[in-house]
């Protein structure tokens, strides 16, 4: 056997063991949603450094600042998986995760925001308005706030959008008072598209193991 053949069979059956390491340490379902190789809802499955949580038959994502959101899918082969937007209080514009300054993801592990969502901020004060945003009268986030049940607390106040970008942080969306207090985000927004048609959610990418 020559030295290309045997290096071939090695490769290959390095890949076979790897699959084979991943299938075996593969947590089980929470509720309806598979939790592939590498998150891991337990010590004893998965990476812990790929951690999520199964609370009650809900898969959660949890955030560096201890707020809970829920998992409404994943997408192993392209390392991706998206949260919920936090809900707006109602009668209210002020987010769920307000008092934890908005989504933060710990910088130390492999989870960031990826760069297809567009996130739309509410109840924002007018320095905002010196941001590279969006707060035009044709914003989405209009549409959000006259048509979506749960936009309606924020109407007449000021709104903007923007697509998060490599160039902004990726580990945060942030809320403050004295900032903006609500905020919703959709995942791969076509420019022009109705609200009717708008995918709510964050997506998240990791980065895999070695």
């Amino acid at each position: 056997m020559n030295t290309i053949v045997r290096m071939v069979m090695m490769f290959l059956f390095l890949i076979l063991v790897t699959h084979v390491s991943e299938a075996y340490n593969t947590c089980p379902k929470c509720g309806s949603i598979d939790v592939p190789y590498p998150l891991s809802t337990d010590d004893n499955c998965g990476d812990p450094r790929y951690k999520v949580y199964c609370n009650n038959g809900i898969l959660e994502f949890l955030s560096a600042a201890g707020f809970y959101y829920k998992i409404l899918s994943i997408n192993p082969s392209a390392y991706k998986l998206i949260i919920s937007p936090p809900p707006i209080q109602k009668d209210t514009c002020y987010s769920s995760d307000l008092s934890s300054g908005g989504l933060k993801l710990d910088e130390n592990l492999p989870f960031n925001i990826s760069t297809h969502n567009t996130v739309m901020l509410f109840n924002c004060s007018e320095h905002i308005t010196r941001s590279p945003l969006n707060c035009s009268s044709i914003s989405f986030c209009r549409q959000f706030e006259n048509n979506v049940e749960e936009g309606l607390g924020c109407k007449n106040t000021l709104c903007c959008h923007y697509l998060k970008d490599s160039a902004m942080t990726s580990h945060m969306i942030r809320l403050r008072v004295g900032g903006c207090t609500a905020y919703t985000s959709m995942v791969d927004m076509k420019p022009g598209s109705s609200f009717d048609s708008w995918t709510y959610g964050i997506e998240l990418q990791w980065v895999p193991p070695n």
